[in-house]
């Protein structure tokens, strides 16, 4: 029967999640049950691209890519995937009207990783709006279940919240991705003279969205607000470490939250009232 296998679909995004995201599934503990499901599709989905650009390294990188692409399209065309993680996504992306381009511009940024090192304003930007900004949107598609007026009016609000956890995880991540990887997000940025004042630029530009990222999740249903704040709560915790962190060290190191810290924070929105963030 095809519901066992979609059961089994959707068990495998939720094991993916699980284990490549502590954050990620914290912030789905506190989301309403029944949208835990298209969640874990989604990340599921994210994560197995990413996967494919940041860790294939011994494999035809861009081939895999493409026939991942490929896949996804006939996976939501035909409605069903032999793949349990594209099978898994296409539920959702049908469920839920999840727009084409959204996944088209993720996958275009997937793709800029393999042979894009170095990035101007302009890339910059198009890489945020397909990375992390496009999935913030495929979310609030399922966080609006399908009332378009909801989204359309939070729309601008997911946006920027994707583009925040981006940008934390872009200068949390800067030694890895240069060092390891040969990549550097910040547009014309210059990592071996990367300092304070580079640093605090990148920092306030980071505040900013955080600020405004705040006001769409105060509007977002209660089913889906506490656990897009537990979210929002670890990576803005995870912000504050790395701008107490001089730029010499965070060139060095990956900043984290160890996972206790973590469990405090989930306690804490665990607690607060819902409608105090209203």
């Amino acid at each position: 029967m095809k519901k066992i296998f979609d059961e089994v679909s959707l068990k495998c995004s939720e094991i993916t999640t699980k284990h490549y995201s502590t954050s990620f599934s914290l912030g789905i503990r506190l989301l309403d049950k029944k949208i835990h499901s298209p969640i874990y599709s989604i990340y599921g989905f994210v994560r197995l691209a990413d996967e494919i650009v940041d860790s294939f390294h011994e494999f035809d990188k861009a081939k895999l890519l493409n026939e991942f692409k490929e896949n996804t399209k006939q996976a939501i065309e035909n409605k069903i995937s032999l793949n349990p993680i594209l099978n898994s996504f296409q539920k959702v992306v049908n469920k839920y009207n999840i727009e084409w381009e959204h996944i088209q511009d993720f996958l275009s940024s997937m793709e800029s990783d393999l042979n894009q090192k170095k990035h101007d304003e302009d890339s910059y930007k198009q890489y945020i709006k397909g990375s992390a900004e496009a999935v913030g949107l495929m979310c609030l598609r399922v966080f609006c279940n399908n009332n378009n007026k909801l989204y359309n009016d939070l729309e601008k609000y997911a946006i920027y919240l994707g583009s925040v956890f981006q940008k934390v995880n872009f200068i949390r991540d800067i030694s890895a991705d240069y060092n390891e990887l040969k990549r550097v997000y910040f547009p014309q940025l210059n990592i071996n003279e990367f300092n304070e004042e580079e640093k605090n630029k990148i920092e306030d530009d980071i505040e900013k969205e955080f600020s405004l990222a705040l006001i769409g999740i105060k509007q977002l249903p209660k089913s889906a607000k506490k656990g897009v704040f537990l979210a929002y709560s670890y990576y803005y915790s995870l912000f504050k470490k790395i701008k107490s962190t001089p730029a010499d060290k965070i060139m060095t190191k990956r900043i984290r939250i160890p996972n206790f810290t973590k469990f405090l924070i989930l306690i804490k929105v665990q607690l607060l009232n819902v409608f105090k963030l209203t």
